[in-house]
């Protein structure tokens, strides 16, 4: 893709086809929709279907049209994660070329071993920190075959990653002993989120990321893997989660009902409430005219 201006907003709405969009889904695609256009920019859709088996056929197609219903229409075709391998695999080459990734061979009942060891616990909805088991300097795989890739992460006094998002203010993790060395690469071959979004974000020149607060916890990672890789950083904005009756988020996994596309104008207000945007108008047409008004935070 050819880069676009100096100064022009490209924002993506990235979501994956494991099941049609829900409320909560709908807020991010709404926000990223919202913020293209307050800002004259241009909002692309990319169907993240890296993880093939979570993958339900069809899923994408229905989303696209409840995406269409509600009046949200990208500015280019969607492109597809799938399809993007070749891509991957440069980055993870030019990642290697450099010492920055290696291959692994823990399992995740090696790496929990570990942890416990160390007397660390993985916290609720978290995940178990790397060791750094495999790196080279501790002795790499010790003959067992590899079965991922890993990114090298800071540790020590460079490991603290400050940044800032335009809802939630000034944010701070620690790579080292809140992640470690994370993967890039599956065990079972896929590639890792972490490294498709960024070098997606990357080639479609993405100057823009709004998305769902539960990611946010990633942009760190996301962030030195772009320093890793010589890409630019772009602007972080995470919304607020909508959630259920106990508060826990709503998401496909647990069952949260599909938006309706024939109701459009009340899903739009709904998702526009869980935003702090409220809008009078008759026809899903006026009400995103309205809403386009509603500036977020720079």
């Amino acid at each position: 893709m050819n880069a676009p201006a100096p100064g022009v907003y490209i924002g993506r709405f990235a979501p994956s086809p494991t099941g049609p969009l829900h409320a909560g889904s709908l807020v991010a695609a709404l926000a990223s929709w919202l913020d293209a256009r307050a800002h004259g920019g241009r909002w692309l859709v990319r169907i993240e279907d890296v993880d093939t088996p979570r993958c339900v056929p069809g899923a994408d197609q229905v989303i696209l049209g409840q995406l269409a219903a509600l009046g949200l229409v990208a500015d280019e075709p969607p492109v597809y994660q799938s399809q993007r391998g070749p891509l991957y695999q440069a980055a993870l080459g030019a990642l290697v070329a450099r010492n920055l990734a290696y291959p692994c061979a823990c399992t995740r009942a090696d790496i929990a071993q570990a942890n416990a060891a160390l007397g660390l616990l993985k916290p609720r909805h978290g995940e178990l920190v790397y060791p750094g088991t495999c790196r080279p300097e501790n002795g790499g795989l010790r003959g067992r075959a590899p079965r991922a890739w890993r990114l090298r992460v800071p540790h020590g006094s460079t490991a603290r990653w400050d940044w800032h998002d335009r809802r939630l203010g000034a944010q701070t993790q620690a790579l080292d002993s809140t992640v470690g060395d994370f993967v890039i690469r599956r065990a079972d071959g896929l590639w890792a989120y972490q490294l498709a979004v960024v070098v997606d974000d990357a080639e479609q020149h993405i100057t823009h990321v709004v998305r769902g607060e539960d990611l946010a916890d990633n942009t760190p990672r996301q962030q030195w893997l772009q320093q890793c890789l010589g890409v630019p950083t772009p602007s972080y904005l995470h919304t607020p989660l909508v959630v259920d009756a106990h508060g826990e988020k709503l998401s496909k996994q647990h069952g949260a009902p599909a938006v309706q596309a024939s109701r459009a104008l009340s899903e739009l207000r709904r998702a526009g409430q869980s935003l702090g945007i409220e809008v009078a108008a008759d026809s899903v047409e006026g009400w995103l005219k309205s809403a386009t008004l509603y500036r977020f935070p720079d």
